[in-house]
């Protein structure tokens, strides 16, 4: 595959991207907002704090409502993942018809320096879950296959991770080991980047990086895509620089970023999601082989858990 071919298959919103469900929009908004100008801000924080009543409104009106041009608004429903603004629409009418089916208020998540314990453990609960509940909805599963694809027939897997991020890599590297399959997790960004000039094609390599700027997350990635490894990116930032060099974007979602919870806690966890989902589609794919992988695995460290 040549790299001009790389750099536009399968990236969000390209050939074989569905639109977001209308529950993923909130999850989108979040996710993109930093990365839009202020006039698109405008308009993806108004679709997304009133669906119900954006919904009711031509491209003009939502226009004239935000302060913006026809332009922008469809530029920002095509940012968000939809083919044009009528698409946008039918997403608010959906989202705008779930929220009046009775779903409970969100909860505040701030959490004060003097909050009891018990009100800290129902804030961060509150918050994992709708961290893993907008990841799941605005997962594009058309990627997410064919990164499962990617992995199953790889000759051999790095992943690359720093901080936070490098864990959730060893994670994956883990999982992967123990069904048979041949996985290195690089934290150390020089031996990772002299790694990734060893892939070829038939190779994958796997950064994870919440912002998607992480530049000892990137540098092995971009020698791993030139040398025609397949190339993938699990990042809460789609438009960031290394999806670049990504074949398969995988998005994650956070909540939103305050003093006693730093990104790194919630991109983490969205991280974790995508990264079971990769490993069970792989397990699925290659049952035959990953079942007795796993029994033995268990078996042989039986004896230290009597």
């Amino acid at each position: 595959m040549t790299q001009d071919m790389k750099e536009t298959f399968g990236k969000p919103g390209g050939p074989g991207s569905a639109p977001p469900a209308p529950a993923a929009l909130t999850a989108k908004v979040r996710t993109l907002a930093p990365t839009m100008t202020r006039s698109m801000q405008r308009v993806a924080e108004a679709v997304a704090g009133d669906p119900a009543g954006c919904a009711a409104l031509t491209v003009t009106g939502l226009a004239e409502l935000t302060g913006t041009s026809e332009a922008t608004v469809v530029r920002t429903a095509r940012l968000l993942g939809y083919p044009g603004y009528r698409d946008l629409r039918l997403a608010l009418a959906g989202l705008a018809a779930q929220q009046q089916s009775g779903r409970a208020p969100a909860l505040t998540t701030d959490i004060a320096v003097d909050d009891p314990i018990a009100d800290v453990v129902a804030k961060l609960a509150y918050d994992e879950q709708q961290t893993l509940a907008d990841t799941a909805a605005g997962l594009d599963t058309v990627q997410l296959g064919a990164a499962v694809a990617a992995l199953v027939g790889a000759r051999r897997t790095d992943v690359y991770g720093i901080g936070a991020s490098g864990l959730v890599a060893q994670d994956l590297t883990q999982k992967l080991l123990r069904i048979g399959l041949i996985a290195h997790a690089h934290s150390d960004p020089h031996l990772a980047v002299t790694n990734a000039v060893q892939l070829r094609s038939g190779d994958v390599a796997i950064a994870i990086t919440h912002s998607g700027s992480t530049g000892d997350v990137i540098e092995p990635l971009r020698a791993a895509f030139e040398h025609g490894a397949t190339t993938i990116a699990i990042t809460g930032r789609p438009s960031g620089p290394v999806t670049q060099y990504a074949d398969h974007v995988l998005t994650t979602s956070i909540s939103r970023e305050s003093e006693l919870r730093p990104a790194a806690m919630s991109s983490r966890t969205s991280q974790l999601l995508v990264v079971d989902c990769l490993f069970i589609g792989v397990a699925q794919r290659t049952y035959e082989t990953a079942a007795p992988a796993l029994a033995a695995s268990y078996e042989a460290l039986a004896h230290r858990h009597r």
